[in-house]
């Protein structure tokens, strides 16, 4: 059997893999406290998915002779490790193409966001793990595991004709993708798999019955969710996340719009100037004046339960939350949810942006049909598929062109336009330096005390010195 030559394993050193197991001790502790999540079903429920004309699957194998073939790792099996999404049960329904067009046999398990990214952490440092193919969120592990260097570099693959099919097209993904994606010193790690944006949902029908306008930019935005707030009849005029740790990005993606990085490309800090206080005060006003009783402890989820509900004016999240917003078996909004651009900050309109790329564990014997699992989920057939169901910003350009995305969108054309233009104004909705989770953690604690009423001013400045000791330490070890 024809097998990709293996690597040696990379491992790091002593003291960081200590720090990395004591924190990776105290996460499979706490899971084990937890009930734990059942597995994903390997099919999602049957839904009737497009065909792209002019994105059609890989064909079949080629004839022997041929420089590639899907058929070349034909009879090894492969594990998958996959966060729970809409995209994951795309990837998950539409398995069986891959394995009748290669004969490799999949293992794919999705896993919750925060369980999952603690098992790929908790593996890598134990220097084995047990799936082949990784997915990894850009946002939030990308500087950490290319450090250690756990996943493969996939340049050479990209550039030979044995590994890569023809029609892999590594030319259709976005320049900002890929960007995102790839590490400070050129390793492609992974292949981006989706973009998500930050915009602002609102619901039509409360807008026009208190005669509100869009908000175009923060301080509308403002002026609107005091408008809409009327809590004498269960209407508050704003939700988002003010759990602490997940508060973080929604503070930092307001911050975009003062053209102000939390932290920026040089490792410098300017969390207690005034822009992110400025930032942090709308934040604070939006969440303890205008949102529903109880959001110091909402996740996106709870988020978006209550916009779903009709008890929330505006919701400001990921562009990838959108499909049960149009599900009228969970919905009380559907046919009156907007979707708008990011409303802009004195300095500009960006939206912040998370993403998630798809790679390969250097610890895996099985690179090779690793790699061809890797092409097939982020090939332009699946690329649609994300694009039509809602589940956010596909990495590819082809699939906004797609002749056939409109007519099957789960969502209104407004969430396609809204959409394209994000990806003109995307950037990064949290730092990209290796403890951020320390950071989500340090800066949540701060924004949730503000909800309580803390001021903004001091809790950000008490953040930014505990912290950044933190930083200076891990890019020193």
């Amino acid at each position: 059997m024809d097998q990709w030559p293996s690597k040696a394993s990379r491992r790091l050193g002593r003291r960081e893999f200590l720090k990395a197991s004591v924190i990776a001790s105290s996460a499979a502790l706490l899971a084990a406290c937890q009930t734990p999540a059942a597995p994903a079903p390997t099919t999602a429920p049957a839904t009737t998915a497009p065909k792209p004309a002019a994105t059609a699957a890989p064909a079949a194998a080629k004839a022997p002779g041929d420089a590639f073939s899907w058929q070349r790792f034909k009879g090894e099996k492969i594990e998958v490790n996959l966060v729970k999404n809409t995209r994951s049960d795309i990837l998950q329904k539409y398995e069986k193409e891959f394995v009748d067009l290669t004969g490799i046999q999949v293992g794919s398990e999705q896993v919750p966001e925060q369980q999952q990214r603690q098992k790929q952490v908790i593996e890598f440092t134990s220097g084995s793990t047990t799936f082949d193919v990784a997915m990894t969120p850009i946002h939030v592990q990308k500087r950490l595991f290319g450090k250690g260097k756990w996943l493969v570099d996939l340049r050479d693959n990209l550039k030979d004709p044995t590994l890569t099919s023809p029609d892999f097209d590594w030319g259709d993904f976005s320049k900002t993708a890929l960007d995102y994606a790839a590490q400070s010193d050129g390793r492609v790690d992974m292949i981006p798999i989706n973009n998500d944006y930050f915009i602002l949902y609102w619901n039509k029908e409360l807008f026009q019955a208190k005669g509100v306008q869009y908000p175009n930019t923060l301080d509308e935005m403002l002026a609107a969710a005091q408008k809409l707030n009327d809590p004498g009849k269960g209407v508050y005029g704003f939700v988002g996340r003010g759990l602490k740790n997940a508060n973080v990005v929604l503070w930092y993606t307001w911050l975009l719009g003062w053209d102000v990085d939390g932290i920026d490309n040089k490792g410098v800090m300017h969390t207690e100037e005034p822009p992110s206080i400025a930032a942090a005060e709308l934040y604070k006003k939006m969440l303890k004046d205008y949102a529903p009783p109880g959001v110091s402890g909402f996740n996106w989820n709870e988020a978006q339960t209550s916009f779903m509900q009709g008890t929330a004016a505006m919701w400001y999240d990921g562009i990838g939350f959108a499909e049960p917003l149009e599900d009228k078996t969970k919905s009380k909004i559907v046919g009156k949810v907007g979707y708008g651009l990011p409303p802009a900050g004195p300095k500009g309109r960006y939206a912040g942006m998370s993403g998630a790329g798809m790679g390969i564990s250097t610890y895996s014997k099985k690179q090779g049909p690793a790699y061809f699992y890797c092409q097939w989920a982020t090939n332009k057939l699946n690329q649609v598929r994300v694009l039509t169901s809602g589940g956010g910003a596909p990495a590819r350009t082809s699939a906004l062109k797609d002749p056939t995305v409109p007519a099957n969108l789960k969502t209104p054309k407004e969430y396609l336009d809204v959409l394209t233009e994000c990806l003109k104004m995307g950037r990064s909705m949290l730092p990209i330096v290796i403890p951020v989770t320390e950071f989500r953690d340090i800066f949540g604690v701060a924004l949730t005390n503000m909800i309580g009423g803390a001021d903004p001013a001091t809790e950000l400045k008490k953040a930014t010195a505990e912290f950044k000791p933190v930083l200076e330490k891990s890019e020193k070890s």
